[in-house]
């Protein structure tokens, strides 16, 4: 407070030294604050530069309807997919940045695809306003029901005895499933066949048809076809077992050490927009998601609320940008693969 009262009382001394040209600036320097008391006065979308049905849409849409009903707007979920998510991801950079369209992004988005593509539309670290990290969850490694293994241990072993031999899915090069996948692979020592997809649920529908042997995805994407009894999670790859599937051990019980996968989604607004609006919706996020409704719908898809600040968000997207970097340099991923 103190520091806005400071701003103002310069503005007004600027007034009465240059008269009406620095009226404006005092509109803008008020004009901000102002924004975000009456934002939003109409529709906010909500891009996922992913399919729907995929773990990205499922947080997107159960957020969605969450703050529709909070600020008493439509809050539209728009799928706008392709390159690896890099096409909806393009379009949030080059949005007017008034708040009105956000990014729904997959950790993938922000920390991999700038050290796979070339000429990329948008500058991760320029181009967007860091709001929170929504929701974060284990990833889990599924197999169709044509893989006859009884365990992890056996898919590893089968796995290593005829390299390639199987294929695995994944939501597109570059998603945070196939740098799973490709970490699975590293600290497993096997080589599978990767068959990218253009989102998440693209891959597991082709999984529950044994059109492909396995996919490493996120536990929330992972549940629904698990339910049709075609597919079966053989480890989930976190520090624990999860409440969501106690019976399934983690990588590490099987001695498949380094495979520890969290998949994260978080929202992103356009570069520029006022900070007022960015820090209003990062604090109904955070309301929202710990209202029982919401949190009881993450945790059925094995996933918690996160609701970090800007600050932290920004920190996290530079901190995992430099892992993934190293682990594409180590396996030589490429966006030919």
């Amino acid at each position: 407070m103190l520091m806005r009262s400071q701003a103002a009382a310069q503005a007004i001394k600027g007034i009465i030294k240059r008269g009406g040209v620095t009226v404006s600036l005092l509109a803008v320097a008020f004009a901000g604050p102002a924004a975000a008391v009456s934002w939003p006065e109409r529709p906010v979308t909500i891009i996922v530069p992913f399919s729907a049905g995929g773990a990205t849409d499922i947080v997107a849409r159960q957020l969605s309807y969450a703050l529709s009903k909070k600020w008493g707007q439509s809050v539209v979920v728009e799928n706008k997919t392709g390159a690896g998510g890099n096409i909806g991801t393009g379009l949030v950079a080059s949005a007017k940045p008034d708040g009105y369209t956000l990014l729904m992004a997959s950790g993938a988005n922000l920390t991999v695809n700038p050290h796979l593509y070339n000429n990329l539309a948008f500058n991760v670290e320029t181009d967007f306003a860091p709001i929170t990290n929504v929701a974060v969850g284990p990833m889990v490694v599924a197999v169709s029901e044509s893989v006859k293994s009884a365990d992890l241990a056996e898919f590893i072993q089968s796995a290593k005895a005829d390299p390639g031999k199987y294929t695995i899915g994944s939501a597109g090069v570059g998603s945070q499933g196939h740098l799973a996948g490709e970490n699975f692979q590293y600290a497993a020592d096997i080589e599978l066949s990767h068959i990218p997809y253009r989102g998440e649920s693209a891959a597991f529908a082709d999984l529950m048809a044994g059109q492909i042997d396995a996919v490493v995805g996120n536990i929330g994407a992972a549940f629904s076809p698990l339910s049709s009894r075609r597919i079966r999670i053989l480890a989930v790859a976190s520090d624990e077992p999860t409440d969501m599937l106690p019976d399934v051990p983690t990588a590490k019980q099987f001695g498949v050490d380094g495979f520890v996968n969290y998949g994260w989604f978080g929202l992103l607004a356009p570069a520029g927009t006022d900070a007022a609006i960015v820090d209003k919706v990062r604090t109904h996020v955070e309301e929202v998601l710990v209202e029982e409704e919401n949190s009881k719908k993450l945790a059925e898809l094995g996933m918690w609320g996160l609701a970090n600040s800007p600050a932290e968000f920004k920190e996290q997207i530079t901190r995992e940008s430099a892992q993934w970097k190293q682990v594409i340099q180590e396996r030589n991923i490429t966006i030919n693969n």
